[in-house]
């Protein structure tokens, strides 16, 4: 073998052992040429080499070609992985992107440590750039292998969701469970144990020319004939989080009744929550009191208190880790999937009667006129003197006899509604948006079917606690800024120029003018409701009017909050189930040097990376719970296809209509291809489908008879057609005009046309 000159550093001798841990320690850069140069081989020796390789590849102990030479199951020190799963401690799983199944076997799979401090962490079906470190790399902690974020690369899911349904002979096929989705054939020895029925997670394989595609279970999820199958798919789809690491709960059953220190006693104070019948937790109490002050005759004091969660989970905790993942609780119709681990959310931090509680509670003092006139804020020892229910506390001050004892009524509640009845003469003055859109909740049978959709009545016990959760929201949204602490504000952006331009040229079709953007406030908007109000556009006008205003989202700016009207807005009085509120809970331990577990230097880091990415939970809360309604209403109404339905224009587009159910809350299509013998034009501005002939057609708003002719539970997705005949439109918007000469185009290209010939 070769040999370096005198005086150099000696080439290692090529041996078995030599080239093996070389392949080993090189999985990037192991070709034969990088091998060769290694160990000095020349000439007649790369034969021996040649031979050397192709023995230890026969054995298997190495893999790959001549280019790149690797062990078996080696990883490189950095590479692309795909976060697939949580293990059962809900750590995420890396696999290598890049991995020969047939050459290497099933690959390995590493928990992804994350640093908070290097942005956002990934999320299930996403691609990561990572660093491999070993078992005893420093950085390695406890000594097991694990992935180093290094960055985030293109969200890419590859994986689909769908019901295994078995064929005889072995194998089967994948039922999609959205329509935009595949049906997969499953190969016998890619089932992994999947039974008929059972909800599974696929990945697809290489494309075939004839046939099904092919795919192979990644995971069995469980059986779709459970009760919870339907919100199962949700979870799954969406990636949320709805299992708790092993850890977190131990973390969270370690935790104990808070102590007195750096608080006040207000046990004596007599606090009640007023929450939904069936709430398990329950989050904030309040209380209310003439003000004896001379400064402000027939004025009110006002306290809300609200369950102190910073103090059972503090920054970096894994109870902390877990909840920012989560962002929020989940409710769907059979479950809910909490932020908070029970011992936390339904326990401790859970105001229960006659317990003693630790809060924060802000004390608001109102003014006989309605304004909050001053407020502070204090951490505190509570007990609760009642639990009521919405139902219960105003039937009490509706005068019903019932089960909330008279001293509750006279001391408790009745200054409440007082206190309230000058709130509302504030909030009336405010003007802030006034949409009137009821909302429709599912009742469920014991079998996790749809019983009934009931819309719940809108009571003053609603409205009192929500006016006083504003205030508290907005009193804590000024505290923070007054002692110049970071916070994420609750932000609602006014509306953008494009959307009231279409609203504008919508309401020219009603005859109704809109402000200038410059210039417009809440109280505009509620001008043109109040102008629609019991008519036959009224609906529709809500709708258009909703549908024009911006999302609300987590900032650490300050947008203001345009649907309340209001300068400045931050989520305080929910910490049990949303990540925003624990952190303005924080910010004010800190701001105020209230005690422990206030708001860490990296919680104040990564505000923006936070409040980003809990904008993002959100968002993914209310789209999993959506189509978790529409696949309950489907499997609901599946029995009835061919049935006869009243319902609302609910959607236009250039497909055709989405037609609302007001019974069920639920929408289905129209396709534009069964409207009538017609074509249909799309008219955006109007927000309707005009025949080109008749200039009869249909608008968002109208009350409709439909007939289902389709129902798919699995995506959740109707079918109607159209059993009212289009009426006539007040069509006078430039769009729908273009699109006539659009169609006179095409239908004289389709003759034989100027443009025609020139295509020819």
């Amino acid at each position: 073998m070769a040999r370096r000159d005198a005086g150099q550093e000696k080439t290692p001798t090529l041996t078995r052992e030599a080239v093996l841990r070389f392949v080993a320690d090189n999985p990037g850069r192991a070709s034969k040429r990088e091998i060769a140069k290694a160990f000095g081989v020349k000439g007649d020796d790369r034969v021996a080499l040649k031979f050397l390789l192709a023995e230890l590849k026969d054995e298997g102990v190495i893999s790959g070609d001549r280019r790149k030479f690797k062990t078996p199951g080696a990883l490189p020190p950095v590479g692309v992985f795909e976060i697939r799963r949580r293990d059962e401690e809900g750590a995420l799983l890396g696999e290598p992107v890049t991995w020969d199944r047939v050459e290497d076997g099933e690959p390995p799979r590493l928990a992804v440590r994350i640093d908070r401090d290097k942005g956002q962490a990934p999320g299930v079906g996403e691609r990561v750039l990572a660093r491999v470190v070993e078992a005893d790399d420093e950085d390695s902690g406890d000594g097991e292998r694990h992935l180093k974020i290094i960055r985030v690369l293109e969200k890419r899911r590859t994986l689909s969701l769908g019901v295994f349904r078995a064929t005889p002979g072995g194998g089967g096929r994948v039922e999609p469970v959205e329509r935009k989705q595949l049906e997969y054939m499953i190969p016998p020895a890619d089932t992994k144990g999947a039974s008929d029925g059972d909800l599974v997670e696929v990945e697809a394989g290489p494309r075939r020319r004839i046939g099904l595609p092919v795919a192979s279970v990644i995971e069995v999820v469980g059986s779709i004939g459970s009760e919870r199958a339907i919100s199962s798919i949700a979870l799954h789809a969406h990636g949320i989080p709805h299992v708790f690491p092993k850890p977190v709960l131990d973390e969270a059953e370690r935790a104990g009744p808070a102590t007195m220190k750096d608080r006040e006693d207000w046990r004596r104070l007599p606090l009640v929550t007023i929450d939904p019948a069936d709430a398990k937790d329950h989050d904030d109490a309040v209380h209310a009191v003439p003000d004896e002050d001379p400064a402000n005759p027939g004025g009110f004091l006002v306290t809300v208190a609200i369950a102190d969660v910073s103090w059972y989970v503090r920054p970096a905790s894994k109870l902390d880790n877990e909840a920012r993942m989560r962002g929020n609780s989940v409710y769907f119709p059979d479950r809910v999937v909490p932020m908070l681990p029970e011992k936390i959310s339904n326990d401790l931090c859970s105001l229960k009667e006659g317990v003693d509680r630790p809060a924060l509670a802000v004390r608001l003092t109102i003014g006989a006129d309605g304004e909050k006139r001053g407020h502070t804020f204090h951490r505190i020892m509570m007990q609760s003197r009642a639990k009521l229910a919405y139902e219960q506390a105003q039937a009490a001050i509706d005068g019903a006899t019932g089960d909330v004892a008279p001293e509750i009524v006279e001391t408790v509640l009745k200054p409440l509604w007082e206190a309230y009845r000058l709130v509302r003469l504030a909030r009336d003055r405010r003007q802030p948006l006034d949409l009137d859109l009821p909302e429709r909740r599912l009742k469920l049978d014991a079998s996790g079917k749809v019983d009934k959709v009931v819309v719940p009545m809108r009571l003053d016990a609603h409205k009192l606690i929500e006016e006083f959760m504003i205030l508290a929201n907005v009193a804590a949204a000024e505290t923070l800024e007054k002692k110049r602490q970071q916070l994420i504000y609750r932000a609602h952006d006014a509306p953008s120029m494009s959307k009231l331009e279409g609203l504008r040229e919508f309401l020219k079709t009603l005859e109704i003018p809109l402000a200038k953007a410059g210039s417009l406030r809440p109280s505009h908007f509620n001008q043109i409701l109040s102008r629609v109000k019991g008519g036959d556009n009224e609906s529709l006008v809500n709708e258009v009017v909703l549908r024009s205003q911006s999302q609300a989202v987590y900032t650490p700016d300050n947008l203001g909050h345009f649907g309340l009207n209001l300068a400045r807005y931050a989520h305080f009085t929910s910490p049990i189930r949303r990540y925003a509120d624990l952190i303005v809970h924080r910010a004010l331990v800190t701001a105020l040097s209230l005690g422990e577990g206030g708001l860490s230097k990296e919680d104040e880091e990564l505000l923006a990376e936070t409040a980003e990415e809990i904008s993002r939970a959100e968002r993914r809360a209310m789209a999993a719970e959506r189509d978790t309604v529409d696949r309950l209403i489907a499997h609901h109404l599946a029995e009835r296809v061919g049935e006869t339905f009243d319902g609302r224009v609910g959607g236009v587009t250039k497909a055709g209509l989405f037609v609302q159910l007001p019974t069920y809350g639920a929408d289905g299509f129209v396709p534009i291809s069964t409207l009538g013998n017609e074509y249909f034009h799309f008219d955006e501005a109007s927000r309707c489908l005009v025949g080109d002939r008749s200039g009869h057609g249909y608008r968002l708003g109208d009350t409709v008879e439909v007939r289902l002719v389709e129902a798919l539970p699995l995506a959740g997705s109707l079918q109607f057609e159209m059993l009212s005949e289009p009426r006539k439109l007040p069509v006078a918007t430039g769009s729908f005009h273009k699109s006539q000469s659009r169609g006179r185009t095409k239908a004289r290209d389709r003759k034989g046309g100027p443009k025609a010939r020139r295509r020819r």
